[in-house]
């Protein structure tokens, strides 16, 4: 009994010993195993996240390797730039609080800073004009063909400002109140507006500029119509020709060089002007540069509709029917109306359609 007992216990001796040395083994070859796997990584490009990061960020000024064809495909993340406005980052980046920091707040506050001047000008003034009564005797201020360019460019700006200023304010001001589902609708129709109004505008544009451009040369006494503000604030306006220096600059400064830039800088967004190839840089600064210019045009042009409309008795009359009364031209346009009179200029243009009756009552005959 005894010898069973003494080779159980060496049985048991022996199995013990042998998981000893397992587990030793086990825990000695562990060290190598670690080092081979840190070793395996750090050489597998996909698992080094250090190498990978770095090469997405300097794409910009060496692009990686793609198979696509096309230019930029390589380019993760764009080189840095320091656009005015924004801090020295990537251009992606800097382009961004350009618009969110600058455009987007300062431009917002510009036109509704621009609202209120209007109305409260509108609050203590009223409509100018009206202080001398009709003669019944008509003059032609715009021909069919001014009239038509006129409101073919307008309708056009109005679909852009709406959709320009939807796209631009509506985050902030319409998404709250509409909800996701409406917004989005209403950004997806205007956005297609925009697209199809930017072409009728650039081609209006041009239309407008080689039509009204040779009346609003500079002349002698727009510099004094200026110093006094055109006499907006007095008794009196100050007499001009057919277009006084107020609408010059309007149309110099809003529709010749606002509007050729808001323009050209669309066209670049389009992708469609030769020689750029629409690169982001290019998208990006041709981005600044037409919410600027839309900006500033759209300030301009809130005065130029204001006088038009509400600001001036019969200043709308003069362009949906083409002419004015002789008490109108003489308060508002007194050399010109003076150029009519002396034979200077005709006081009809444009060819009626039929016979004299298609001018309007007690229209005065040309010159």
């Amino acid at each position: 009994m005894s010898k069973l007992i003494r080779h159980l216990m060496l049985v048991a001796l022996l199995l013990l010993g042998g998981a000893a040395g397992a587990q030793s083994s086990d825990a000695a070859s562990a060290p190598v195993a670690a080092t081979a796997s840190a070793s395996a990584a750090a050489s597998s490009p996909q698992d080094n996240k250090a190498a990978v990061w770095r090469a997405a960020r300097d794409s910009g000024t060496v692009p990686g390797y793609s198979s696509l064809p096309g230019a930029e495909k390589g380019v993760l993340i764009q080189s840095q730039v320091q656009y005015p406005g924004a801090r020295r980052t990537t251009a992606g980046e800097a382009w961004r609080q350009v618009r969110n920091q600058w455009i987007i707040p300062y431009g917002g506050s510009l036109l509704l800073i621009v609202a209120l001047a209007i109305a409260l000008f509108y609050w203590r003034k009223g409509a100018l004009g009206g202080h001398e009564p009709d003669t019944g005797r008509m003059v032609e201020r715009f021909t069919p063909l001014e009239r038509s360019a006129h409101w073919l460019n307008a309708i056009a700006f109005v679909v852009l400002a709406v959709s320009g200023l939807v796209m631009a304010f509506g985050k902030f001001v319409l998404l709250p109140v509409l909800g996701h589902t409406l917004f989005g609708w209403i950004t997806f129709v205007l956005k297609n507006a925009h697209n199809f109004a930017g072409p009728l505008f650039a081609v209006s544009l041009v239309i407008v500029i080689v039509t009204f451009a040779r009346d609003n040369l500079p002349r002698a006494g727009d510099l004094g119509w200026l110093l006094k503000g055109g006499g907006l604030f007095g008794g009196k306006e100050v007499p001009s020709h057919r277009y006084n220096a107020g609408e010059k600059l309007v149309f110099w400064g809003g529709v010749f060089v606002l509007g050729l830039v808001v323009v050209v800088s669309g066209l670049v967004l389009d992708d469609v002007v030769p020689g750029f190839s629409g690169l982001r840089g290019d998208m990006q600064i041709a981005n600044m540069v037409h919410g600027t210019a839309t900006v500033l045009m759209m300030a301009m042009f809130m005065g130029h509709i204001y006088i038009g409309t509400i600001g001036m008795k019969g200043a709308y009359d003069g362009m949906r029917t083409g002419y004015v009364d002789e008490a109108w031209a003489r308060e508002h346009h007194q050399l010109w109306l003076d150029d009519i009179q002396a034979g200077k200029i005709p006081a009809q243009r444009s060819t009626p359609v039929a016979t004299s009756a298609a001018l309007p009552p007690n229209a005065s005959t040309p010159a």
